[in-house]
């Protein structure tokens, strides 16, 4: 399946939509992105990969239109060896019903066998992909979306974590105290509990400096300054 994996699926600028006509909806596939991804896979034409027309004929349609076929047999090359042919057969109108008439296609028999040759690639997986359903005329439906990395919050240091939990305290002490006496004093007790804390972790003594400088009053708040 490695090659088969390596041809199966055409990029989008490789693909067209058909519009109008009774394959109206389908996908056209580029059949020079077809020979190019042979070309990648096996080597060029003629090299790693190679076709020979074996017959064209002609079959009338109806009301004078008349049909192009094409057979031909693709061998790819692996390891020294050529593979026995894969047939294809491919068609097109030679002689076209229009408004105006009947109109020659003089590139007939040349259209088909392009579509004799896509019919044999398909066979080595060549543009499998569209032909198994999975192209619905913008994007791939087996495609996964794209995985949106989502950041990581970074877990709060010891000195950010000490400080929750005093402000935290802090808040409670507010509450349950009924003088300002009585909430300072608290409010010593809280810091010095909380400073022992902070000794024990990591950088304790910076982190301790950072803590005393939080709890020092700045010179424009007025507000329930702590007297430390």
């Amino acid at each position: 399946m490695e090659n088969y994996n390596k041809l199966r699926r055409p990029p989008k600028t490789a693909l067209r939509q058909i519009k109008g006509g009774r394959l109206s909806g389908k996908t056209d596939i580029s059949p020079q992105w077809r020979y190019e991804i042979m070309t990648e896979v096996y080597g060029e034409c003629g090299i790693g990969w190679k076709f020979k027309i074996e017959r064209v004929w002609t079959e009338p349609g109806t009301e004078g239109v008349v049909f192009a076929f094409a057979q031909i047999g693709l061998q790819i090359r692996i390891e020294g060896e050529w593979s026995e042919p894969i047939p294809g057969v491919g068609g097109h109108q030679m002689v076209v019903k229009e408004k105006a008439g009947l109109y020659n296609n003089d590139e007939a028999f040349k259209m088909a066998v392009t579509d004799a040759l896509g019919t044999a690639m398909k066979m080595l997986g060549v543009a499998a992909d569209i032909y198994s359903g999975l192209w619905d005329g913008s994007k791939y439906t087996d495609s996964k979306p794209a995985k949106t990395e989502t950041k990581k919050e970074t877990p709060p240091g010891p000195f950010e974590e000490m400080l929750g939990k005093f402000i935290k305290a802090k808040e409670v002490l507010k509450k349950k105290t009924g003088s300002d006496e009585v909430y300072y004093a608290a409010l010593d007790t809280l810091e010095v509990k909380h400073a022992n804390k902070i000794k024990k972790v990591s950088d304790g003594n910076k982190l301790l400096a950072e803590f005393r400088t939080f709890l020092t009053p700045k010179k424009e708040e007025k507000e329930e300054e702590i007297p430390y």
